[in-house]
């Protein structure tokens, strides 16, 4: 215990070190400790007050969400040490450096006072995980500062900084100087000042502005930007019993709301993507310490809406770019639509103009490959066409410097046939970025046979410096993300030639909590592009049905959002049903022999989901991806699935395997083996009675 707790008198004060390193976590071991801190504190008769302060780069940056699944919780648990250390007989000071995060905050809170660096960042993002600030936030935070901030801290999970802190009176004095030297001069000040201690449980809420109105005017929003997650109805209905009930009889509801949100799915879901999100860089054959390429300039090959959304990412992340173009016009059109991008961002206010002004410095532009002979990493992002691709590479293996690498932006075509017209397959690999690529956070790294281990880990590493959440893929068509994709597009497609209208399959899925219904996807995207990369596909199935839909809208260019008619239409971006797309359906399928029958939403929801987990499955089996919880970052970062899912391999976990296996075999005997034969390694893990996930953590 001595070793995570130091109690060290300096003068009349205390000096409460916690060291729990990385993050100084608050786990069971700290919990205790730090509850042992409190007892020596209140009986040293020589001490007058205490700072509570971190060792390392954090103060308590939250609870230690592994226990979280081990229930019951061990004594003492968090909201006990925090009503501890309100009730001490002496002052508390929390002295707050990096993040108090979750509990961290909580024990701030706890404290009687806090003091805090410039740096540091205070919030409760429980909300994230699908959980509610158990540990007595929801209590706390509006008795500190007012029912409607609170509910804005909790309810987005954003942190705050500093000043804002302390404007809102979250914290009482920012240190400028060395915090420990500082929080001590603090508890000096207030034992000097006899200033009273501040109990927070003892606090009355500000009721001056508090109306139903209020909680209204935020649910209201939560139907906005939070629909269908369970979490942030349940905190605001712990600051409602905050505002409306004694302090104990409150803290009972956010205890109970609490632990019903801990047993949601919404919450395993989200505390899933969580872990899944620190796991995808860990790369079983590439080692922590393998050398990184450094990564100083960057080149990205064709300045169309995908290119230049490419370059905003490194440009954002202070990396020059060297935009290249076939022709001045077309490489000018590119540079002004990113001007155009910023522009925009400044003037609504996301965005400083000197920014702008520093990120449009480190572009420039060429029309000749001679010019980008210096670059680290090129990235190709030209049309989807081997061909093209296969000149790009060509010229770039003639004009790039050694051990630069050489990045192709291909979201379907074989790397290795890429990779292998160079002469350095080895520092040849995919970086498939997506629309649009300054906004989407998911980033497939795609893996080719010959490319190194140095150029797997910079491209993670480099991944994490313009933000993205970088997952490894293999090669096959689509990698994984577009190639389980395809399945769940197939069955909305073939559902509208059996006599389900694409709203209502769209419906159906935007209802369980998909972003978009797969038809509004394939509209956004484009039937043409959906078209061409289908019928691009050497191996696709021998089906006259597949993609039939599309192909003949395609044929009578019905393309989508950009001609503002395909399985809708469209005033500019709202879509309309159009009753014509059924009857092309309908005639479609009478030239099939496909009957059009009564499908009901379950069938729906399952047909969509079942196809796309089989292929998830397969998709582990053959190596693609490492981890199931690789396939449900991507998911969750690239294609709408809502985080409260998990992701398509939890959401099966979940539901057991068993019923997905089941569930197939029933797809199997309706429709027939083409589609429905379930993956061997679904089959073998849902007569085992095993998951997804215990798979993965013991292949």
């Amino acid at each position: 215990m001595q070793n995570i707790i130091t109690y060290k008198k300096i003068g009349h004060i205390a000096l409460v070190t916690i060291n729990n390193p990385p993050v100084n976590a608050m786990d069971f071991k700290t919990r205790l400790a730090l509850s042992d801190a409190i007892d020596q504190l209140n009986s040293d008769n020589k001490i007058k007050a205490a700072v509570l302060i971190c060792e390392g780069r954090t103060f308590i940056a939250g609870a230690d969400i592994s226990e979280f699944d081990n229930l019951p919780f061990k004594d003492p648990w968090l909201p006990d040490v925090v009503q501890k250390i309100e009730d001490a007989n002496k002052p508390v000071i929390a002295a707050i450096h990096g993040s108090a995060l979750g509990g961290g905050l909580e024990i701030a809170m706890g404290c009687h006072f806090r003091c805090a660096v410039p740096s540091a960042k205070l919030g409760l993002p429980e909300v994230t995980l699908g959980l509610l600030p158990g540990a007595t936030g929801t209590q706390r935070l509006p008795r500190l500062i007012g029912v409607d901030k609170a509910l804005d801290m909790m309810l987005t999970g954003k942190p705050i900084n500093a000043k804002q802190a302390i404007e809102e009176g979250l914290i009482d004095k920012i240190i400028e100087d060395e915090l420990q030297e500082g929080a001590i001069a603090f508890a000096k000040e207030i034992l000097e000042k006899q200033i009273p201690i501040r109990r927070l449980s003892k606090t009355k809420i500000d009721k001056t502005n508090v109306t139903t109105e209020l909680f209204e005017k935020y649910r209201q929003r939560n139907n906005k930007t939070a629909c269908g997650f369970f979490a942030p109805e349940k905190i605001i209905q712990c600051v409602e019993a905050a505002v409306d009930l004694p302090y104990p009889e409150s803290l009972q509801v956010e205890d109970n709301l609490f632990m019903e949100c801990l047993n949601s799915d919404h919450s395993r879901g989200q505390r899933h993507l969580f872990f899944a999100e620190r796991e995808i860089a860990r790369i079983p054959d590439v080692p922590k310490d393998t050398a990184i390429r450094n990564i100083n300039r960057v080149a990205i090959i064709g300045a169309g809406t995908m290119g230049g959304g490419i370059a905003m990412n490194f440009l954002q992340a202070n990396i020059p770019v060297t935009l290249l173009e076939i022709d001045q016009e077309g490489l000018q059109r590119g540079i002004d639509i990113i001007r155009s991008n910023y522009a925009g961002q400044v003037k609504k206010g996301r965005m400083e103009q000197t920014h702008m002004d520093q990120y449009m410095e480190l572009l420039s532009g060429s029309t000749a490959f001679d010019n980008i002979s210096d670059v680290d990493l090129v990235i190709e992002a030209v049309f989807e066409n081997m061909e093209i691709k296969k000149e790009v590479f060509k010229k770039l293996d003639q004009v790039c410097k050694p051990g630069a690498i050489l990045a192709s932006n291909t979201s379907t075509l074989d790397l290795d046939v890429i990779a292998n017209y160079t002469k350095r397959p080895e520092d040849v690999i995919g970086l498939h970025f997506f629309a649009p690529a300054n906004i989407m956070p998911l980033l497939e790294i795609v893996r080719g046979k010959k490319t190194t281990k140095d150029v797997i880990a910079t491209a993670f590493k480099l991944s994490r410096s313009i933000r993205k959440v970088g997952v490894l893929a293999g090669v096959c068509f689509g990698f994984i993300g577009n190639r389980m994709f395809l399945p769940y597009v197939r069955e909305a497609e073939l559902m509208m030639l059996e006599g389900v209208s694409a709203e209502r399959i769209d419906r159906v899925a935007c209802n369980w909590g998909m972003a978009m219904g797969p038809h509004a996807v394939t509209d956004l995207s484009g039937q043409d592009v959906f078209f061409k990369i289908v019928d691009g596909w050497k191996d696709h199935p021998d089906d006259p049905a597949f993609f039939r839909v599309c192909k003949a809208l395609f044929e009578l260019e019905r393309y989508g959002q950009k001609t503002s008619k395909g399985k809708y239409i469209y005033e500019g971006r709202k879509a309309i049903s159009d009753p014509k797309v059924a009857n092309i359906a309908q005639q479609e399928a009478e030239k099939l022999g496909i009957e059009q029958r009564e499908i009901s939403d379950d069938e729906i929801i399952k047909r969509l989901l079942c196809a796309m987990i089989n292929e998830g499955a397969l998709i582990l089996e053959e190596g693609i991806a490492i981890r199931s919880g690789d396939i449900d970052v991507i998911y969750a970062n690239g294609y709408g699935l809502p985080r409260y899912r998990g992701g398509p391999m939890f959401y099966a976990d979940l539901i057991g395997l068993k019923q997905v296996y089941d569930d197939i075999n029933e797809f199997r005997d309706r429709y027939g083996n083409r589609y429905w034969t379930p993956a061997p390694l679904l089959e073998q893990l849902a007569k085992q009675g095993k998951t997804f996930s215990e798979w993965s953590q013991h292949k």
